[in-house]
């Protein structure tokens, strides 16, 4: 049968079909579209975006925005069916406003590949934090570099897991915020400091007059991770996969350390070493 020789109740089914792929999608069941998979006629394109606003999308994601005193919603976009899956109570009493809209809609802005589950945020970027508000933080965390923001994401999550009092990264080479990022961190952007420096070199020695003890992630580390702690302040340096960190990191950091790993396998994901490195450190923190 041709296209144009479709009878309505095929049309009628092929719409119902479309329904529920739009609902699977909001509820974050259906995988983000295959980059092979063949577009539909004029590409998506991003929209122009101010430069002083972010987009946030997904269920937990912008559960954590709304619950954020410090985060300025200029809007919610969402879906019906996503806006009782927020639990947000009647929307008159909200402080921004609220569109009702299609899966399709907010498909518009961030893309066809975006797994927003049927709502999305546009709002102001978190408040600009610097290092000495860190003083009274046992347990940090600092990237050189780690330029992935699905992967800066997954270590949000994980620091905020064991309560690390912020995420150092460069401003260059580093991924700002995003809603890729934010959906990785699962609501965990809303929930630690993520603090954007000029030059890490620098970061570290103010670090260091804060009371830290940086300790770098190398695999050609002297000793252990576990073995290498001091100290009641401990700052965890991670470089990005590959490449590691740069000699100038290495450098300036108060130590190196490796994590010992006894399977075939002698390297980690950056945030499956952070995850790791963190439980030490919290561990050494709390003996």
């Amino acid at each position: 049968m041709s296209k144009d020789s479709k009878t309505p109740k095929d049309t009628h089914y092929a719409n119902l079909r479309r329904a529920h792929r739009d609902q699977k999608r909001e509820r974050g069941e259906l995988p983000p579209a295959s980059p092979f998979r063949k577009k539909p006629a004029g590409d998506w394109k991003a929209p122009p975006q101010p430069t002083d606003t972010v987009w946030l999308y997904g269920i937990h994601t912008i559960k954590a925005t709304v619950a954020n005193p410090a985060r300025k919603i200029l809007r919610l976009m969402v879906t019906q069916n996503a806006l009782a899956r927020l639990e947000l109570g009647e929307t008159d009493g909200l402080p921004f406003p609220v569109e009702i809209v299609a899966p399709h809609d907010i498909d518009k802005l961030v893309g066809p590949d975006a797994i927003h589950q049927g709502a999305l945020v546009e709002a102001r970027p978190l408040p600009v934090r610097k290092l000495d508000s860190l003083k009274d933080k046992p347990l940090i965390l600092v990237l050189d570099q780690v330029t992935d923001p699905h992967n800066v994401g997954a270590i949000l999550r994980s620091a905020v897991a064991f309560d690390a009092g912020a995420l150092v990264t460069t401003e260059r080479h580093s991924p700002t915020e995003s809603g890729v990022m934010a959906k990785s961190a699962s609501g965990a952007l809303e929930l630690i400091p993520y603090i954007q420096i000029t030059n890490l070199a620098d970061a570290l020695e103010e670090l260091h007059q804060l009371g830290f003890q940086t300790i770098g992630l190398d695999s050609e580390g002297p000793e252990p991770l576990e073995q290498t702690f001091s100290g009641s302040k401990i700052a965890l340096v991670l470089g990005a996969e590959g490449k590691g960190l740069r000699q100038k990191t290495r450098a300036t950091c108060k130590a190196l350390a490796r994590l010992d790993m006894p399977g075939a396998i002698k390297s980690l994901n950056v945030s499956n070493a952070a995850a790791i490195a963190l439980y030490a450190a919290r561990s050494h923190i709390k003996a």
